[in-house]
């Protein structure tokens, strides 16, 4: 189960930003290791950089879950908070991706030694 705590700094967090930050930081849920024991929480914090500038990245999001002894992390900066929340979401999904990977033992050289413990 993935629990998506959200902070606004510096910014107004509106129930449309709220809803877009879970269905986007949600949709990781499908990603991650279906451990029923630990609760995964991933804490999300959007924020305004500056509040002089009207061009540029000014809207930060970052985002960290914690996966046992793992985090994962990811953060950009935009001109546009959902574009930023977008681009979050994907590095977390290759974080997580990356980390699945490195915990297959069928794959690469791991795949030979699974064949030569079952004698194949």
């Amino acid at each position: 189960m993935l629990k998506i705590n959200i902070k606004g700094n510096g910014l107004d967090l509106t129930p449309a930003i709220r809803e877009y930050i879970e269905e986007k930081i949600g949709r990781l849920e499908k990603f991650l290791p279906k451990n029923s024991e630990t609760e995964i929480i991933a804490r999300v914090e959007i924020s305004r950089t500056t509040k002089h500038h009207q061009k540029g990245p000014v809207f930060r999001a970052e985002a960290n879950i914690s996966l046992g002894v793992n985090l994962l992390r990811g953060e950009q900066d935009d001109w546009d908070i959902r574009v930023a929340i977008d681009q979050v979401e994907n590095k977390l999904e290759q974080e997580i991706k990356k980390l699945n990977e490195k915990n297959r033992p069928q794959d690469s050289k791991g795949q030979k030694e699974l064949r030569a413990l079952r004698g194949k």
